[in-house]
């Protein structure tokens, strides 16, 4: 690692402390999640009535895109690890992140937990949260480079999909509260309240791209979970052909928004 990435030579005990408190988050986010997946919980598709479940709206990306959480848990376990490796106390992009890190895996927890109890608009208070906290992280991050393809991959990366996945999951917990309420959105308006909120994902998706670089781990996530809402509305219900093709130009708005992007950074 080089100089101009430290601010100091020895770790102060801010630093210290900074470790340590991603450290407690990181076990508070494991507890969580061990709720979420149904160890010492209920699932989080079986939770609040089954109003998360992956066929509960229009907007509910199948079942098999969660299994992206897997790769973002794997990466906060190893950026919890990373930060405790010699020279990240004193790193200026693990000054400017480590905070929202471990708030970010807080928030995360808590939305598992608030599910658990059914409080469904406190969950989406939360979600909200979270994702203005990434957006907040991943703009330092785009303030301080990466000095190396190890911190490239875990941390932008990481954080990247994390960002990229919450993104499409707002809006999929904001659909499911309004629904879960009593709003009737099922047949034509839960359609057109679909592609609003698609065309809506497209616009962030862009915007995202534009202000943070053209990261493509955001641009994959949001494509991910979008291709897994079009075919949730493909093969179950509730159906819709036009909600599908919807999902997929969202996808391609937000991958040649990023693309572009990432052309211009090259030229």
């Amino acid at each position: 690692m080089s100089a101009a990435t430290t601010t100091s030579t020895a770790p102060t005990s801010a630093d210290r402390l900074r470790q340590v408190g991603v450290t407690l988050a990181e076990v508070f986010c494991v507890v969580g999640t061990l709720v979420g997946v149904g160890v010492i919980g209920t699932r989080v598709e079986e939770s609040s009535g089954g109003a998360l479940a992956a066929d509960a709206t229009y907007v509910a990306p199948a079942g098999p895109a969660f299994s992206i959480w897997s790769v973002i848990y794997a990466g906060l376990l190893g950026y919890t690890v990373w930060q405790w490796l010699p020279g990240q106390a004193t790193d200026r992009r693990h000054r400017s992140i480590g905070w929202l890190a471990a708030v970010s895996m807080v928030l995360n927890a808590a939305w598992l937990l608030v599910t658990q109890q059914s409080w469904l608009w406190a969950s989406v208070v939360v979600i909200i949260a979270l994702w203005a906290t990434l957006v907040v992280l991943v703009l330092r991050l785009q303030e301080h480079p990466s000095y190396g393809t190890p911190e490239t991959v875990l941390v932008d990366g990481t954080f990247g999909l994390y960002l990229g996945w919450v993104s499409v999951a707002t809006f999929a917990n904001i659909v499911a509260t309004v629904s879960a309420s009593g709003v009737d959105l099922d047949g034509t308006a839960g359609v057109v309240v679909a592609l609003v909120v698609l065309a809506v994902v497209a616009a962030l998706g862009t915007w995202l791209a534009r202000r943070l670089g053209g990261r493509w781990a955001v641009a994959a996530a949001i494509a991910w979970g979008l291709a897994w809402l079009a075919w949730g509305r493909l093969t179950d219900e509730p159906s819709s052909a036009l909600v599908a093709l919807g999902a997929i130009a969202a996808a391609v708005v937000v991958v040649t928004a990023t693309a572009r992007v990432r052309t211009r950074r090259t030229a």
